[in-house]
């Protein structure tokens, strides 16, 4: 895997969890992909140690949980100080997610949920405490998030066959 780290039983095996990741167990993506449970155990694990794939997160729906309010706030930081504030708003209450944009002034964007605009107020102000200064924030109304497709086989480009055994995966 060193040119390129993805072969492709490694695109299906993380198109396959992306799918259903809960659901998605090593003797279903082997009959999907053509491969014994074994070789799948064994490259999922292999991408896990290459730190390819990173975990696996339940997706929430925060309003029926309990937390209507979703806000995007959209911040700003010196960009030498963007990765450390990044992670410093991830421990203000509420806080779900974080994105470091590569350049510009709306460099960091902070999802909050809350229970009420009391809580929204309360992570404003501990954000505005640690030294981001919120450009705007928004309410968000809904995500719509689906599985990457690239990494599909049909996508990457690459023929049909597939190793049987765990030795040709590798």
């Amino acid at each position: 895997m060193a040119e390129d780290p993805l072969n492709n039983l490694d695109r299906r095996i993380l198109h396959l969890l992306q799918v259903d990741a809960r659901g998605a167990t090593d003797t279903n993506i082997a009959s999907e992909t053509d491969v014994t449970g074994t070789t799948v155990h064994n490259r999922i694990e292999q991408l896990e140690e290459e730190g390819i794939i990173l975990g696996y997160n339940p997706e929430i729906n925060y309003e029926r949980a309990g937390y209507p309010m979703r806000v995007l706030f959209i911040c700003s930081t010196e960009l030498s100080e963007r990765s450390e504030m990044a992670q410093k708003a991830l421990e203000v209450r509420g806080v779900v997610n974080v994105r470091e944009m590569l350049a510009g002034e709306e460099n960091l964007h902070v999802e909050v949920v809350a229970e009420s605009t009391s809580d929204v107020k309360e992570s404003t102000q501990q954000l505005d405490e640690l030294g981001l200064r919120t450009i705007t924030s928004n309410i968000l109304a809904e995500e719509h998030v689906q599985p990457w497709n690239h990494f599909h086989q049909e996508m990457a480009g690459e023929p049909d066959s597939l190793p049987d055994d765990d030795s040709a995966a590798e």
